[in-house]
């Protein structure tokens, strides 16, 4: 019965005037285009991603055309059945090099292998026999058989009337051989997403899955491969070539160059671009979600690849995109997991999307490809920069934040995968992908860093996390005559600053940017620079904070000797402070992101802790550090911080001080 209908159909559709039948496969295919907007969006992103430097209208103009001809090859498999040899051979013509290569085979009692890439018009190679027009042609396509007997059986009867023979993936791969033997060709399709059981490579620089079959019959017949495709000319036109891949009949060789020459292909013009099948997810081998941060493959053959290209190192292409922390000690928290990321997904280009005050520091640590700045909160239209961003097409995002803003930025962005920590009671309906916490796991225990470890390697990331301080060297622009110098690395690197004994430089932070329960009352602090001054001679004492802070580092620094004492609360930029923080032989302060920063550049850091949490808050990095609580306070906190004396404060100063 499906043979029946089916037939019935085609013959319908074959009787129609070639132009009623281009009008309505252009019709269709612009119903599609514009009336799935989930399918527009994977073939948008294809294009975006093969050529990102295109513009958008350019990306819709050959999208909307590659529907049609979607539409096309869909009519001419219904269809063409009902066409008689002839009235092919009037659509259909084969190249002279083709005629001439399969002369050479023939004359040389030569097989061979070749490779069908997904343009709109590749069913015409079924007739190829019959357009050859010579019995003597063998030809065979390994193809996998549909679980639809019916279905199946009517593919099977329409492909080979004119001789072409189907082989089945199922009966295994002998068929292909014996065929082989016998100096016939064998065709392969071939794409970029062949799942587990293809090679890793990589397509349009992007990694990717790609069959080595073809290499594979060709390497253990030693025999050539090349490309056989039809080359659009019109609605149901088109002329058949070929091209001999110049390389030794080596699977992983023959697999790279077909990526090579289809890559060419594609930029060669608009129409043939348009005609290739962007619909259909180019680059999906590696979005498994429980392997999503790291790449994974039974077989790659990536050195090679990029011996073949010439790179040192792979393309980041697949788009990462990271919605960092709203707070500086959690951004600084935050950067053992991206520099993990960069070395578990090399591929990846990482996008950091944070406040704008963020950008420059970011910047300057180099783990990210691309920097957004976040717009102002409560500003006016404040959703529509994500809902242009969700035209750059990420693949992944990942979220720090725990916030129903952060998810909604998220859902307008549109990546594919969008990865979040879903708490109890906070299922986070709009990410795709979320790590429940464990009913067993006490966040109170768990460090930040090490929980966002967890909510990472949840999702396959691999290695472990480096927790060496970055090396930083003075901005160029830094203008402070008591700043240190300053500069990043894009690595991490032994930033240990060596203590100055002789004339120590010490920095203070006494304030917070929130939370004034974390603050150590001022008091304690006019009594810890009396100490310190009269203690070291030689030392000198700077006060840091933001704006904010401005009124407690004054009521601090009240009355000492300007030359030793100084404040610098809210005269520097972040980068500024990073300097004059990377110059210090020790920094002083509460549980605040300045903290963070300072232990992040190896600074020795002397933290003093309350009612917040150092297990969880504490330093990560391993530069000195010293946390300090009240008397008897747990070890998760939760003591009032004016409990902890000043004596105490200055007596481990001294030994961090040495």
């Amino acid at each position: 019965m499906t043979g029946f209908l089916l037939d019935s159909l085609g013959r319908f559709m074959a009787a129609l005037p070639l132009g009623l039948s281009e009008c309505f496969c252009k019709l269709l295919g612009d119903a599609i285009y514009f009336g799935l907007p989930k399918r527009r969006r994977a073939l948008l992103s294809n294009l975006h991603h093969a050529f990102p430097d295109k513009p958008r209208q350019w990306h819709r103009r050959i999208g909307r055309i590659s529907c049609r001809r979607t539409v096309e090859m869909g009519f001419y498999v219904l269809a063409s059945p009902a066409f008689s040899l002839e009235r092919l051979k009037r659509h259909f013509t084969l190249d002279e090099s083709l005629r001439n290569e399969v002369a050479h085979a023939l004359a040389e009692h030569e097989s061979g292998v070749v490779m069908v890439p997904h343009f709109s018009l590749m069913e015409a190679l079924t007739a190829l026999p019959g357009l050859y027009g010579e019995d003597i042609l063998r030809v065979g396509v390994i193809f996998r058989p549909l679980n639809q007997p019916g279905l199946d059986g009517w593919v099977k009867r329409t492909r080979e009337r004119f001789g072409l023979k189907l082989l089945s993936r199922k009966d295994g791969f002998g068929a292909a051989m014996q065929l082989m033997d016998d100096k016939g060709i064998v065709a392969v399709l071939f794409d970029q997403n062949a799942g587990n059981s293809g090679v890793l490579t990589t397509f349009f620089d992007q990694v990717a899955s790609t069959t080595d079959l073809p290499g594979l019959l060709a390497q253990r017949r030693k025999t050539r491969a090349g490309i056989l495709y039809t080359e659009r000319t019109g609605f149901l036109r088109g002329r058949i070539r070929f091209h001999i891949l110049p390389c030794e009949p080596k699977a992983i060789d023959n697999m790279i160059a077909a990526n090579q020459w289809l890559e060419n292909k594609l930029r060669e013009s608009d129409d043939i671009c348009a005609d290739w099948l962007w619909m259909h997810s180019r680059w999906r081998t590696q979005d498994n979600v429980d392997r999503r941060f790291r790449l994974s493959a039974r077989r790659d053959a990536l050195e090679e690849t990029m011996a073949a290209y010439g790179w040192d190192a792979l393309p980041r292409k697949t788009r990462y995109w990271i919605r960092l922390p709203n707070w500086l000690g959690d951004v600084i928290m935050a950067l053992p997991l991206l520099h993990a990321l960069r070395l578990s997904r090399p591929d990846a280009e990482l996008t950091l999307l944070a406040r704008p005050h963020f950008l420059p520091l970011l910047e300057r640590f180099g783990l990210g490809d691309r920097l957004l700045a976040l717009p102002p909160k409560g500003r006016r239209g404040y959703f529509k920069p994500f809902r242009l961003w969700s035209e750059e097409y990420p693949d992944v995002q990942v979220l720090f934040t725990n916030s129903t803003r952060g998810d909604l930025e998220a859902r307008c962005i549109g990546a594919k995968q969008r990865f979040g920590i879903a708490r109890p009671g906070k299922p986070r309906r709009n990410l795709t992908h979320t790590w429940p916490l464990p009913p067993d796991l006490d966040e109170a225990t768990v460090h930040q860093t090490r929980l966002w470890e967890m909510f990472f390697r949840h999702f396959g990331l691999e290695g472990e996390l480096d927790l060496t301080p970055f090396t930083w060297e003075k901005s160029a622009d830094a203008t402070s005559s008591d700043s240190a110098a300053s500069a990043p690395t894009t690595t991490p690197g032994d930033g240990t600053s060596a203590p100055s004994p002789a004339a120590p430089r010490i920095g203070l932070i006494p304030g917070t940017e929130n939370s004034p329960e974390k603050r150590w009352p001022a008091g304690h602090w006019r009594t810890l620079v009396t100490a310190l001054l009269e203690a070291l001679p030689t030392a000198r004492v700077s006060t840091f904070g933001t704006e904010r802070d401005v009124p407690i580092t004054r009521e601090v620094t009240r009355d000492f000797d300007p030359a030793r004492v100084t404040d610098r609360a809210g005269k520097t930029a972040l980068v500024e402070f990073a300097d004059e923080l990377a110059q210090l032989d020790l920094l002083i302060c509460n549980d605040t992101g300045g903290m963070h920063l300072a232990n992040a550049l190896g600074v020795p850091v002397l933290v003093i802790f309350g009612p917040t949490n150092p297990v969880r808050t504490g330093p990560v990095f391993n530069g000195p550090a010293r946390l300090l609580q009240p008397e008897g306070c747990p070890p998760t906190g939760g003591l009032p911080i004016e409990q902890v004396h000043p004596d105490t404060v200055l007596r481990h100063a001294r030994e961090l001080l040495g």
